[in-house]
């Protein structure tokens, strides 16, 4: 995994939108969500082809 510009925890509805914009800026993205299906649903899907990176543990 090579570093990402900015790290966001939650992809709710809120956060999902917050990520898409953010990365529509240019900047590359970490994904963070309690439930590891939410995250792989969201990088499947509205993240796919996209510089948004899923990240499974906050270590």
């Amino acid at each position: 995994m090579e570093k990402q510009d900015v790290g966001l925890i939650g992809l709710a509805v809120m956060g999902q939108n917050l990520v898409l914009n953010i990365e529509s800026k240019g900047y590359s993205v970490a994904v963070y969500n309690r439930t590891e299906s939410r995250t792989k649903d969201f990088i499947e899907g509205k993240a796919k082809g996209k510089n948004i990176e899923a990240t499974y543990s906050l270590k």
